[in-house]
């Protein structure tokens, strides 16, 4: 794929798309082949794990809901419509794809009222089916679900490549980059180019409301960071400096030299290493990490000094997820063969993004 330089009128810290990011398995396996992973909605399909249920009182109206081929965004719309509220009134935890069949929590702040005797009919026409509701005292805040589940299929010749099972094998045995994923840059990194120019002239919140510029650039600043350690050979083990990250959790703690059970533990995936989402504050990284890290102003001074002026805190991430529940199937095809396609079913805790276990899979344009 031919790599073009894209500069916006600001000539702020241009970028080549797309990436040349690196997959963690073709050192074993060689590139993946071609595969096709979203031809229908059906074969993309996830499902939210919050780990609570509502209380069964209050003033939110919570809604479990399967909706296809729709933004989270479009069905937030359309339940302040019905519901005849402000579209602040309604809540949900995370963004999912719109190419997809997904089910997940809303909520719709509706006190002393009941919602219309319609609602579900309404939704239902408009391709979201209520699965389940239930009153709760608070409104659905982003980020509190812990985990999505999706179940996959994949199609072509990655999906009937012998070595597919091996590739699955080392990715749940060793774990998975964890790339912010295309749909983060929106097509041909179109995100990016509108954020560097409002970097480029101060950000304000009413040019990126929902702070999606922002995210995009330090989204893109961590997979550079990744790629670079991936490069390197230590996108999985701790350096000198390192700050790891426990898997399932938010802890961390910084490491001086890695020992021996450290590296017995990163090995396992009980712990991972982590890379800065840049932002003002300064990182506990130190030696080896913290020289990875310097390099980020040091190539994108621009987009670094502009997130700091927007007032972003630096937060870290994992450079490596761990899957959870994994299984892979192929299908029986119609002759009692196999089919060139398989089904794969993982969870991956919030934040991550199944394109990021694709991408070493198959091989596809975007990914």
């Amino acid at each position: 794929m031919t790599r073009r330089p894209r500069v916006d009128n600001a000539g702020l810290d241009a970028i080549d798309w797309p990436p040349a990011w690196p997959r963690v398995l073709d050192a074993a396996f060689g590139p993946p082949l071609p595969g096709e992973y979203r031809a229908s909605p059906e074969d993309f399909r996830v499902e939210e794990c919050l780990g609570f249920a509502p209380e069964g009182e209050g003033e939110h109206l919570w809604l479990w809901v399967e909706k296809r081929d729709l933004t989270t965004a479009m069905v937030a719309r359309e339940l302040a419509s019905c519901c005849e509220v402000s579209p602040r009134s309604v809540g949900y935890s995370g963004m999912k794809d719109r190419v997809a069949v997904t089910r997940q929590w809303f909520s719709v702040h509706l006190p002393g009222r009941e919602a219309p005797g319609d609602l579900v009919e309404r939704l239902a026409a408009l391709g979201i089916r209520v699965l389940d509701q239930g009153r709760h005292p608070r409104k659905l805040k982003r980020g509190v679900h812990r985990a999505n589940r999706f179940r996959l299929r994949i199609t072509g010749p990655a999906a009937a490549d012998p070595s597919l099972e091996a590739r699955w094998a080392r990715l749940c045995r060793d774990g998975v980059a964890n790339y912010f994923g295309p749909q983060r840059f929106g097509p041909d990194g179109r995100n990016l180019v509108r954020a560097r120019a409002l970097l480029a002239r101060g950000w304000r919140k009413r040019d990126d409301r929902d702070g999606m510029l922002l995210s995009a650039t330090r989204s893109l600043l961590f997979n550079e960071l990744l790629a670079a350690r991936i490069r390197d050979g230590s996108g999985s083990i701790p350096l000198p400096g390192d700050v790891v990250m426990l898997d399932g959790t938010a802890s961390q703690f910084s490491v001086e030299t890695p020992d021996a059970e450290l590296l017995q533990r990163a090995a396992r995936l009980d712990l991972h290493p982590t890379g800065v989402l840049w932002g003002v504050g300064d990182s506990v990284a130190e030696g080896e990490a913290r020289a990875f890290e310097a390099t980020l102003p040091e190539r994108y001074p621009g987009l670094c000094q502009g997130l700091e002026q927007a007032g972003v805190r630096l937060a870290r991430r994992t450079l490596r997820l761990a899957l959870a529940d994994a299984t892979l199937e192929r299908p029986a095809g119609p002759a009692g063969g196999e089919a060139a396609e398989a089904l794969l079913t993982f969870s991956l805790p919030r934040g991550a993004f199944a394109t990021a276990v694709l991408r070493e899979l198959i091989m596809q344009p975007g990914l």
